[in-house]
């Protein structure tokens, strides 16, 4: 591979949201990085479509799934993980949800750990501890993976998005970022993303609030300090896979934001 990644997705984390939860960091992320505050997801805004358009890089009328139940596409379409796979990289996985599992096709990941987010506090804590554990033991991975859920379950649908559980629960995962750009960001580019924002306790419709999402893009490719404009949640895999020197499948609609310089 010509360059390693990081890809932490924050489920329902609003871009005012991110802005509003009080953790320094976030400024940090800006400053040594590029970022979006403005960037678009796709409809509908639920968590399943929306990991499926941002691994295959088309939206849910494509890839056919649009709940968040998983069926078999019509017309299958590699993505990111599979494209990654291809070109002999090693892919692994963290996530919070089980519902995930199904944005990888058997075979395409070399690891894969699901910690249920109703099982422990702050899980997404766990997770990333896990995370960062194994490459420590496994430097010779990739690409990585890393979902966090709490934002969305503890946050947004308990207690209200922007609610001051909901944006306390933003400021634990921005903490969970920190950590993994300190141990690894020598390494690796780290890429954060949300799937979708939210509105009272659910989302998935298409308000400004539910499809307007943050992202951050810290590594040596991306110019520090750089707002970018523009983005889709399309674009990510894309970017990932320029990032990574992995050639993009034919079908996938999104830009590398790399191409846009």
């Amino acid at each position: 591979m010509k360059n390693k990644v990081i890809l932490i997705s924050i489920d329902g984390m609003r871009a005012d949201g991110v802005a509003s939860c009080g953790n320094p960091y976030v400024e940090e992320l800006k400053r040594i990085g590029s970022y979006t505050l403005s960037a678009r997801t796709v409809f509908p805004s639920v968590t399943l479509p929306c990991h499926m358009s941002l691994f295959h890089s088309v939206p849910p009328e494509r890839h056919g799934i649009t709940t968040n139940v998983y069926t078999p596409p019509v017309r299958p379409i590699n993505g990111l993980f599979e494209q990654i796979k291809r070109a002999k990289g090693k892919s692994v996985m963290y996530y919070g949800w089980e519902p995930l599992r199904d944005v990888s096709r058997p075979l395409s990941l070399v690891s894969a750990e699901y910690v249920n987010a109703y099982s422990a506090e702050h899980t997404d804590g766990i997770l990333t501890d896990r995370m960062l554990r194994y490459l420590g033991e496994n430097p010779e991975i990739d690409f990585v993976f890393l979902y966090m859920v709490e934002t969305d379950e503890k946050g947004g649908h308990d207690s209200g998005w922007m609610s001051e559980i909901y944006l306390d629960y933003i400021s634990r995962a921005i903490d969970n970022v920190k950590r993994v750009i300190e141990a690894y960001g020598d390494r690796y580019t780290v890429i954060v993303t949300a799937d979708h924002g939210g509105h009272e306790r659910s989302h998935g419709s298409d308000l400004p609030e539910d499809m307007t999402i943050p992202m951050f893009f810290v590594g040596k490719e991306f110019e520090a300090g750089k707002e970018l404009r523009g983005v889709s949640l399309l674009d990510l895999a894309p970017t990932v896979a320029d990032v990574m020197g992995v050639d993009p499948a034919d079908e996938w609609e999104g830009r590398s934001l790399l191409a846009r310089d």
